[in-house]
């Protein structure tokens, strides 16, 4: 049965229970949803310091769900829809930006409950991060697009007043360079806090990413990440939203390094406005 967002808002409020697929009747919790996200964002990093655009828009193509041992998320992203000049994808930037986050249970696939704890669930869990530019081989030169896979161990984690948060660690092999380079630890929430009477509410949802272990010659920092905090209202069929986020080296790129073309800002903080549709 395919549940809306509402409803699993509804659900992220209540108390959070370990999976039992035990009786082997691994398709009842399945559901699945989709929806269209037109955003604007500014400042978003890494950039070219001082130069004069520092926006886009895009519309974002999102979704997720549970089929079975299946537990999915991802979206593809469309950058500069209008074409406008004045926009930081202008410049021969990537017009797309996909990831991709499929986790398969290990309680489904061995029919056991591995829960402990507040661990609800533990997964097989992988990531990918593809860019729709150029590839490249070369490290640090600038001119590549992201093509990164990372695999590791996933979990459903439930964190008081937050709830259900997953919590995956991974090691990324670049995919352009044919090699490992260190490892990241994510998680994600969304967590209703203020319900209306017209049965919308509001959330606070997010993630953050974090890398380390980085190698000197990929990158240029040891170590960096991202952390995104959003307030968002949800109705059963449109949500309007509002994030920060804050940056420290992302990708693994030092604050201030150039690479022959212009000054990268990796660390600060960027702002993003949503309004989305759910199908």
């Amino acid at each position: 049965m395919k549940k809306t967002l509402l409803a699993l808002g509804l659900a992220a409020a209540m108390p959070t229970f370990a999976a039992d697929y035990t009786d082997g009747d691994t398709h009842k919790n399945d559901y699945k949803w989709i929806q269209g996200n037109l955003m604007y964002s500014i400042d978003e990093a890494p950039r070219i310091k001082g130069a004069d655009e520092d926006s886009h828009d895009y519309f974002e193509l999102e979704f997720g769900g549970r089929a079975g041992i299946l537990d999915y998320y991802g979206y593809v992203d469309f950058f500069n829809l209008t074409n406008s000049e004045n926009s930081d994808k202008a410049d021969g930037s990537s017009r797309m930006f996909a990831k991709l986050s499929p986790r398969f249970s290990l309680d489904g696939i061995t029919g056991k409950d591995l829960s402990f704890g507040p661990v609800q669930e533990v997964y097989l869990a992988a990531l990918f991060n593809i860019g729709g530019g150029s590839i490249s081989t070369t490290a640090n030169d600038g001119n590549g697009d992201l093509y990164n896979a990372f695999v590791g161990v996933g979990s459903d984690v439930n964190v008081p007043w937050l709830g259900k948060v997953g919590l995956n660690a991974y090691a990324l092999y670049d995919v352009n360079l044919k090699d490992w380079n260190g490892y990241q630890i994510s998680a994600n929430w969304f967590k209703p806090f203020y319900f209306l009477e017209n049965g919308s509410f509001f959330a606070y949802q997010g993630y953050f990413d974090y890398q380390f272990a980085l190698k000197d010659e990929y990158s240029t920092s040891s170590n960096g990440g991202a952390w995104f905090n959003g307030i968002y209202w949800h109705s059963d069929r449109f949500s309007l939203g509002y994030g920060l986020k804050a940056y420290k080296d992302v990708y693994g790129i030092k604050d201030g390094v150039n690479f022959g073309f212009g000054e990268f800002e990796s660390t600060g903080f960027s702002h993003y406005f949503a309004a989305i549709y759910k199908f």
